[in-house]
């Protein structure tokens, strides 16, 4: 089976939240540094709105970024306390988002997406977006 790095994974995963502690981070030095002026409180009141977008961002989206391992048979969820095991046939989609160069995977009875990054930054895993790829059954592609 294979997996992503785990930095690469951790990486995407707190990106946002690393983020927002650097934006509110700067804030609090703003602050301390330049006194309290109305540019600087209006500097520090955008720096602070961006840290709070960050970590609503972060909120939203971490929870669904998951570690995924991938064989030409299963799909393996890799949670911190567990394993789930998934056969190709429990696929409802899988879609590559591009710019993130991350995938989307909707399995069927589950609501929610969980999203992952493939293996390696250049090609798609296993050949699954490709025309003759025999690893997705039609269905799915």
């Amino acid at each position: 089976m294979e997996e992503a790095n785990p930095v690469k994974f951790y990486l995407a995963r707190y990106f946002f939240l690393a983020l927002s502690a650097l934006q509110g981070l700067a804030t609090a030095l703003m602050l301390l540094q330049f006194g309290d002026s109305p540019k600087n409180r209006f500097a520090a009141f955008a720096l602070f709105t961006l840290a709070l977008i960050f970590f609503s961002l972060h909120l939203l989206v971490s929870k669904n970024i998951k570690r995924v391992a991938i064989s030409k048979k299963k799909i393996a969820v890799i949670n911190p306390s567990k394993v789930k095991n998934y056969d190709w046939s429990e696929v409802k989609s899988v879609k590559l988002i591009p710019f993130l160069n991350m995938y989307s995977l909707k399995l069927k009875g589950k609501k929610s997406k969980i999203y992952f990054l493939p293996a390696s930054n250049t090609e798609a895993m296993f050949g699954i977006f490709s025309s003759d790829s025999e690893l997705i059954p039609k269905k799915v592609r």
